[in-house]
């Protein structure tokens, strides 16, 4: 990096842009987004640094992407930060939240200065081609990221899938996919994140036999998601979570499939019906929880576009997510999140952070939580910026014996970003609940001697 100065994106950048105009043109993935007949009109839009009209100028037309350099003015849309922002994005590995822009713009994290200027819903309608362009302009100007290292993928899968009717008073009955994987004693029910589904944990379940000897794991698609069917009574498009559906299909599906104290463990959304579960632990018998990237309350600034008859959600939602996973998440898995986040019905997304981004307030509650019959381990990916570490850390403070761990170079999804990573935070989490059990029920049977 030198000593260019940030204050001029275009000039800090200089020194790489021929191999960045190579990039645009041979690189596959852009070529995928940009390539279709529907572009018949040239669009150009801008990044640049704040207090400068010197930008970078991308002009897309059918087929490619070209690099320009010059005044903003003219661009659709213009990706703006501070300098200091651009300089830590341009870091061989970012730190977090500078990982992407949605970072650096902020959400429930806002940091001065980072501003999309213009047209904001051709912005979101071109979220996927500005992102990958601005992958390539990194990986230019820094050399291709290092993927972090994690388990190969196996070459046998290990896990069994069917459906079950649960019935809920908000729900009504719906045909649930759910899969399950492992014959150890300790049974583990995985939640997956707002938008998603299970799949998301197929990296875990299926990957570590030592893991399949010691744990039993579920996970199950929520109503409407991934493979299970939607609400027979909620028309197209007005899915919407709630505590009190999320916590009464959690506790179906136990009942359903007989389980006994089994550890809870969810993500993002799901790390909030964690935190419900051991709030309302009556109502579904947990042996405790695992949230991660859970928090007591989320106020998140939301851009709605997930919902949107202007901007295709299957472009705009994974987009968004992808961008709180690590950078240095193999390449393979940045591309499972991608999928399963395009893939999703319409509305689903938006209908889930109605409840974890919006209605959910556990704060005043918190201080109720039994750990004694309901142990909580929290776990933080530190490139999480929707949950930040922080925040994860407050919500722990306020629960009288729970957890809290950061779990290093993850990110929002640190179950499909390295699974062989995740696994060793996970464990420490399932043998401090066991711990803590373990100790309730010794405490019990001398109370009952005495």
């Amino acid at each position: 990096m030198g000593n260019s100065s940030w204050n001029d994106l275009p000039s800090a950048l200089g020194d790489s842009f021929s191999k960045f105009t190579s990039l645009l043109s041979s690189d596959p993935q852009l070529k995928a987004f940009v390539t279709t007949d529907t572009i018949n009109k040239p669009v150009t839009f801008a990044y640049k640094s704040s207090g400068s009209d010197n930008s970078l100028l991308i002009t897309v037309t059918n087929g490619s992407a070209k690099a320009s350099t010059g005044s903003a003015k003219d661009a659709l849309f213009t990706l703006s930060a501070p300098p200091e922002h651009w300089e830590k994005y341009f870091q061989k590995v970012p730190v977090a939240p500078y990982q992407s822009y949605w970072g650096m713009v902020g959400l429930n994290l806002k940091k001065e200065g980072a501003e999309i200027q213009g047209d904001q819903t051709a912005m979101a309608q071109w979220s996927h081609v500005w992102r990958r362009v601005l992958e390539l302009a990194h990986d230019a100007h820094c050399g291709p990221m290092e993927e972090a290292e994690d388990e190969p993928e196996q070459k046998e899968d290990h896990i069994t899938g069917r459906y079950v009717y649960l019935e809920t008073s908000v729900w009504g009955r719906v045909k649930v996919f759910y899969e399950w994987a492992g014959n150890g004693k300790q049974q583990i029910v995985f939640l997956h994140n707002g938008g998603a589904d299970s799949r998301q944990f197929h990296g875990l379940m299926s990957g570590d036999r030592q893991l399949r000897q010691k744990l039993t794991m579920y996970a199950f698609d929520m109503p409407g998601h991934g493979r299970s069917f939607p609400p027979q009574k909620v028309p197209a498009g007005a899915y919407t979570n709630t505590e009190d559906g999320y916590v009464q299909i959690i506790g179906a599906f136990v009942k359903a499939l007989g389980l006994r104290r089994p550890i809870i463990c969810g993500a993002g959304m799901a790390g909030q019906a964690c935190l419900a579960v051991a709030i309302r632990n009556r109502e579904v018998q947990s042996g405790g929880v695992i949230p991660l990237q859970g928090s007591g309350y989320i106020s998140m600034e939301r851009p709605s576009y997930e919902r949107s008859p202007y901007v295709n959600q299957a472009l705009f939602n994974p987009e968004w997510m992808y961008s709180m996973i690590s950078p240095t998440t193999p390449y393979a898995n940045k591309q499972l999140l991608w999928h399963l986040y395009s893939g999703q019905a319409y509305g689903i997304l938006h209908g889930d952070l109605a409840f974890s981004n919006a209605t959910f307030d556990a704060r005043p509650r918190l201080a109720s939580i039994d750990t004694t019959n309901c142990p909580v381990y929290m776990l933080t990916g530190s490139y999480d910026y929707a949950t930040t570490p922080s925040e994860a850390q407050a919500t722990a403070d306020k629960i009288p014996g729970a957890k809290h761990k950061v779990m290093e170079g993850l990110g929002h999804f640190p179950m499909t970003e390295r699974p062989g990573a995740f696994k060793g935070y996970l464990m420490e989490a399932v043998e401090f609940i066991q711990a803590v059990r373990r100790e309730g029920l010794g405490n019990l049977r001398l109370e009952r001697e005495e």
